[in-house]
């Protein structure tokens, strides 16, 4: 039972910014209603990059399940809320990093993804990190939660790279 509400929970978080523009306000509502309700579940994931010189050129993508979460660049953050539980998060280039964290309701985890020398290009990682260091960066860093997210332009520009 848990498990299922789990997964419901989680496609409500990953398909909330879609329902908006494609449903009737009354199912819009709905939706926005089970949300609140299943707060109390959620717990916040903050990623984050420092911005630094190296690397600058590299982006990738934080995904769970298949399911892009966020684009990190250097100097940028986004959060994300999930429902509480084992989750896993990969991002890749020519190499894959996988950083698996168990989310409590109500508590806020904070991941610092990361580049190390690769053959061809930067291997992206992530790293759990904590309040105070992101706290200190935050204000060189911007706000990318949202954006970007399954667009086929981008899709396309990765497959051309």
């Amino acid at each position: 039972m848990r498990t299922r509400m789990n997964s419901a929970v989680l496609a409500l978080a990953i398909l909330m910014p879609f329902a908006a523009g494609s449903q009737d306000t009354a199912t819009t509502a709905a939706v926005a209603t089970a949300k609140a309700s299943d707060a109390a579940v959620l717990g916040t994931v903050v990623f984050f990059r420092e911005k630094k010189f190296a690397g600058a050129a590299v982006s990738y993508k934080v995904r769970e399940n298949g399911f892009e979460l966020c684009k990190l660049s250097s100097g940028t953050f986004c959060s994300v809320q999930v429902p509480a539980g084992k989750h896993e998060y990969v991002v890749h280039s020519e190499a894959k990093d996988v950083l698996t964290l168990e989310i409590e309701p109500g508590e806020t985890y904070y991941v610092v993804g990361g580049l190390s020398i690769g053959f061809i290009a930067g291997r992206p990682n992530l790293s759990p990190s904590d309040k105070g260091t992101f706290e200190g960066m935050k204000a060189k860093l911007k706000d990318k939660t949202g954006q970007n997210l399954n667009s086929s332009d981008n899709e396309e520009k990765e497959e051309k790279k």
